[in-house]
């Protein structure tokens, strides 16, 4: 059987793809902060094995994300480059709002308690998504199950709201212990 040339699949591609260069470059500065902090961060151990030590595997780990960031640049330099870099990047920085909006219902939590703030974020990412109508009740359903099955079910020990305080001793004690 003869294959054309559009058959192969593209293993090594003959352009970078926007924002690639850029991602290796973001990459590998992490990892060299990280590399850097490492001995403020983890301690060394005596008498412990070389691999035993606290601090090995993910000076390891990031010294592998350093070297294979390093080769791939390296390797793609030669490549043209596809134009659209900065949009590539706008992308990126504009998926950092989900971030923002998982650590104010993280804050939330101590102050709301786990099953409000939790319905509020299920049904508030569902807005933000774009869904109306039956979707959003069913992702404020959807935070209640989280809530009833962690909580409840699993038994994770999450600390209680401080909306709580204002329930009637009887009632607070079901709402720390079960929601």
């Amino acid at each position: 059987m003869s294959y054309q040339e559009d058959d192969h699949p593209h293993v090594f591609p003959e352009s970078r793809k926007p924002g690639e260069m850029l991602f290796v470059t973001i990459t590998m500065f992490v990892a060299v902060a990280l590399l850097a902090l490492a001995p403020w961060q983890t301690t060394w151990l005596p008498g412990k094995g070389f691999a035993a030590q606290p601090r090995f595997w993910p000076m390891l780990s990031l010294g592998g994300v350093v070297l294979f960031g390093l080769l791939n640049a390296l390797s793609r330099m030669r490549i043209t480059r596809t134009p659209g870099r900065w949009q590539e990047a706008t992308v990126w920085m504009r998926s950092l709002e989900f971030v923002g909006w998982y650590m104010l219902y993280v804050a939330a939590i101590p102050l709301l308690g786990y099953l409000i703030a939790t319905v509020l974020f299920t049904t508030g990412m569902a807005l933000r998504l774009g869904y109306r109508g039956r979707s959003v009740m069913v992702a404020g359903l959807f935070g209640v199950f989280v809530v009833l099955f962690f909580k409840t079910a699993m038994n994770v020990k999450i600390p209680g709201g401080a909306i709580y305080e204002f329930a009637p001793d009887t009632f607070r004690y079901f709402l720390l212990r079960y929601f």
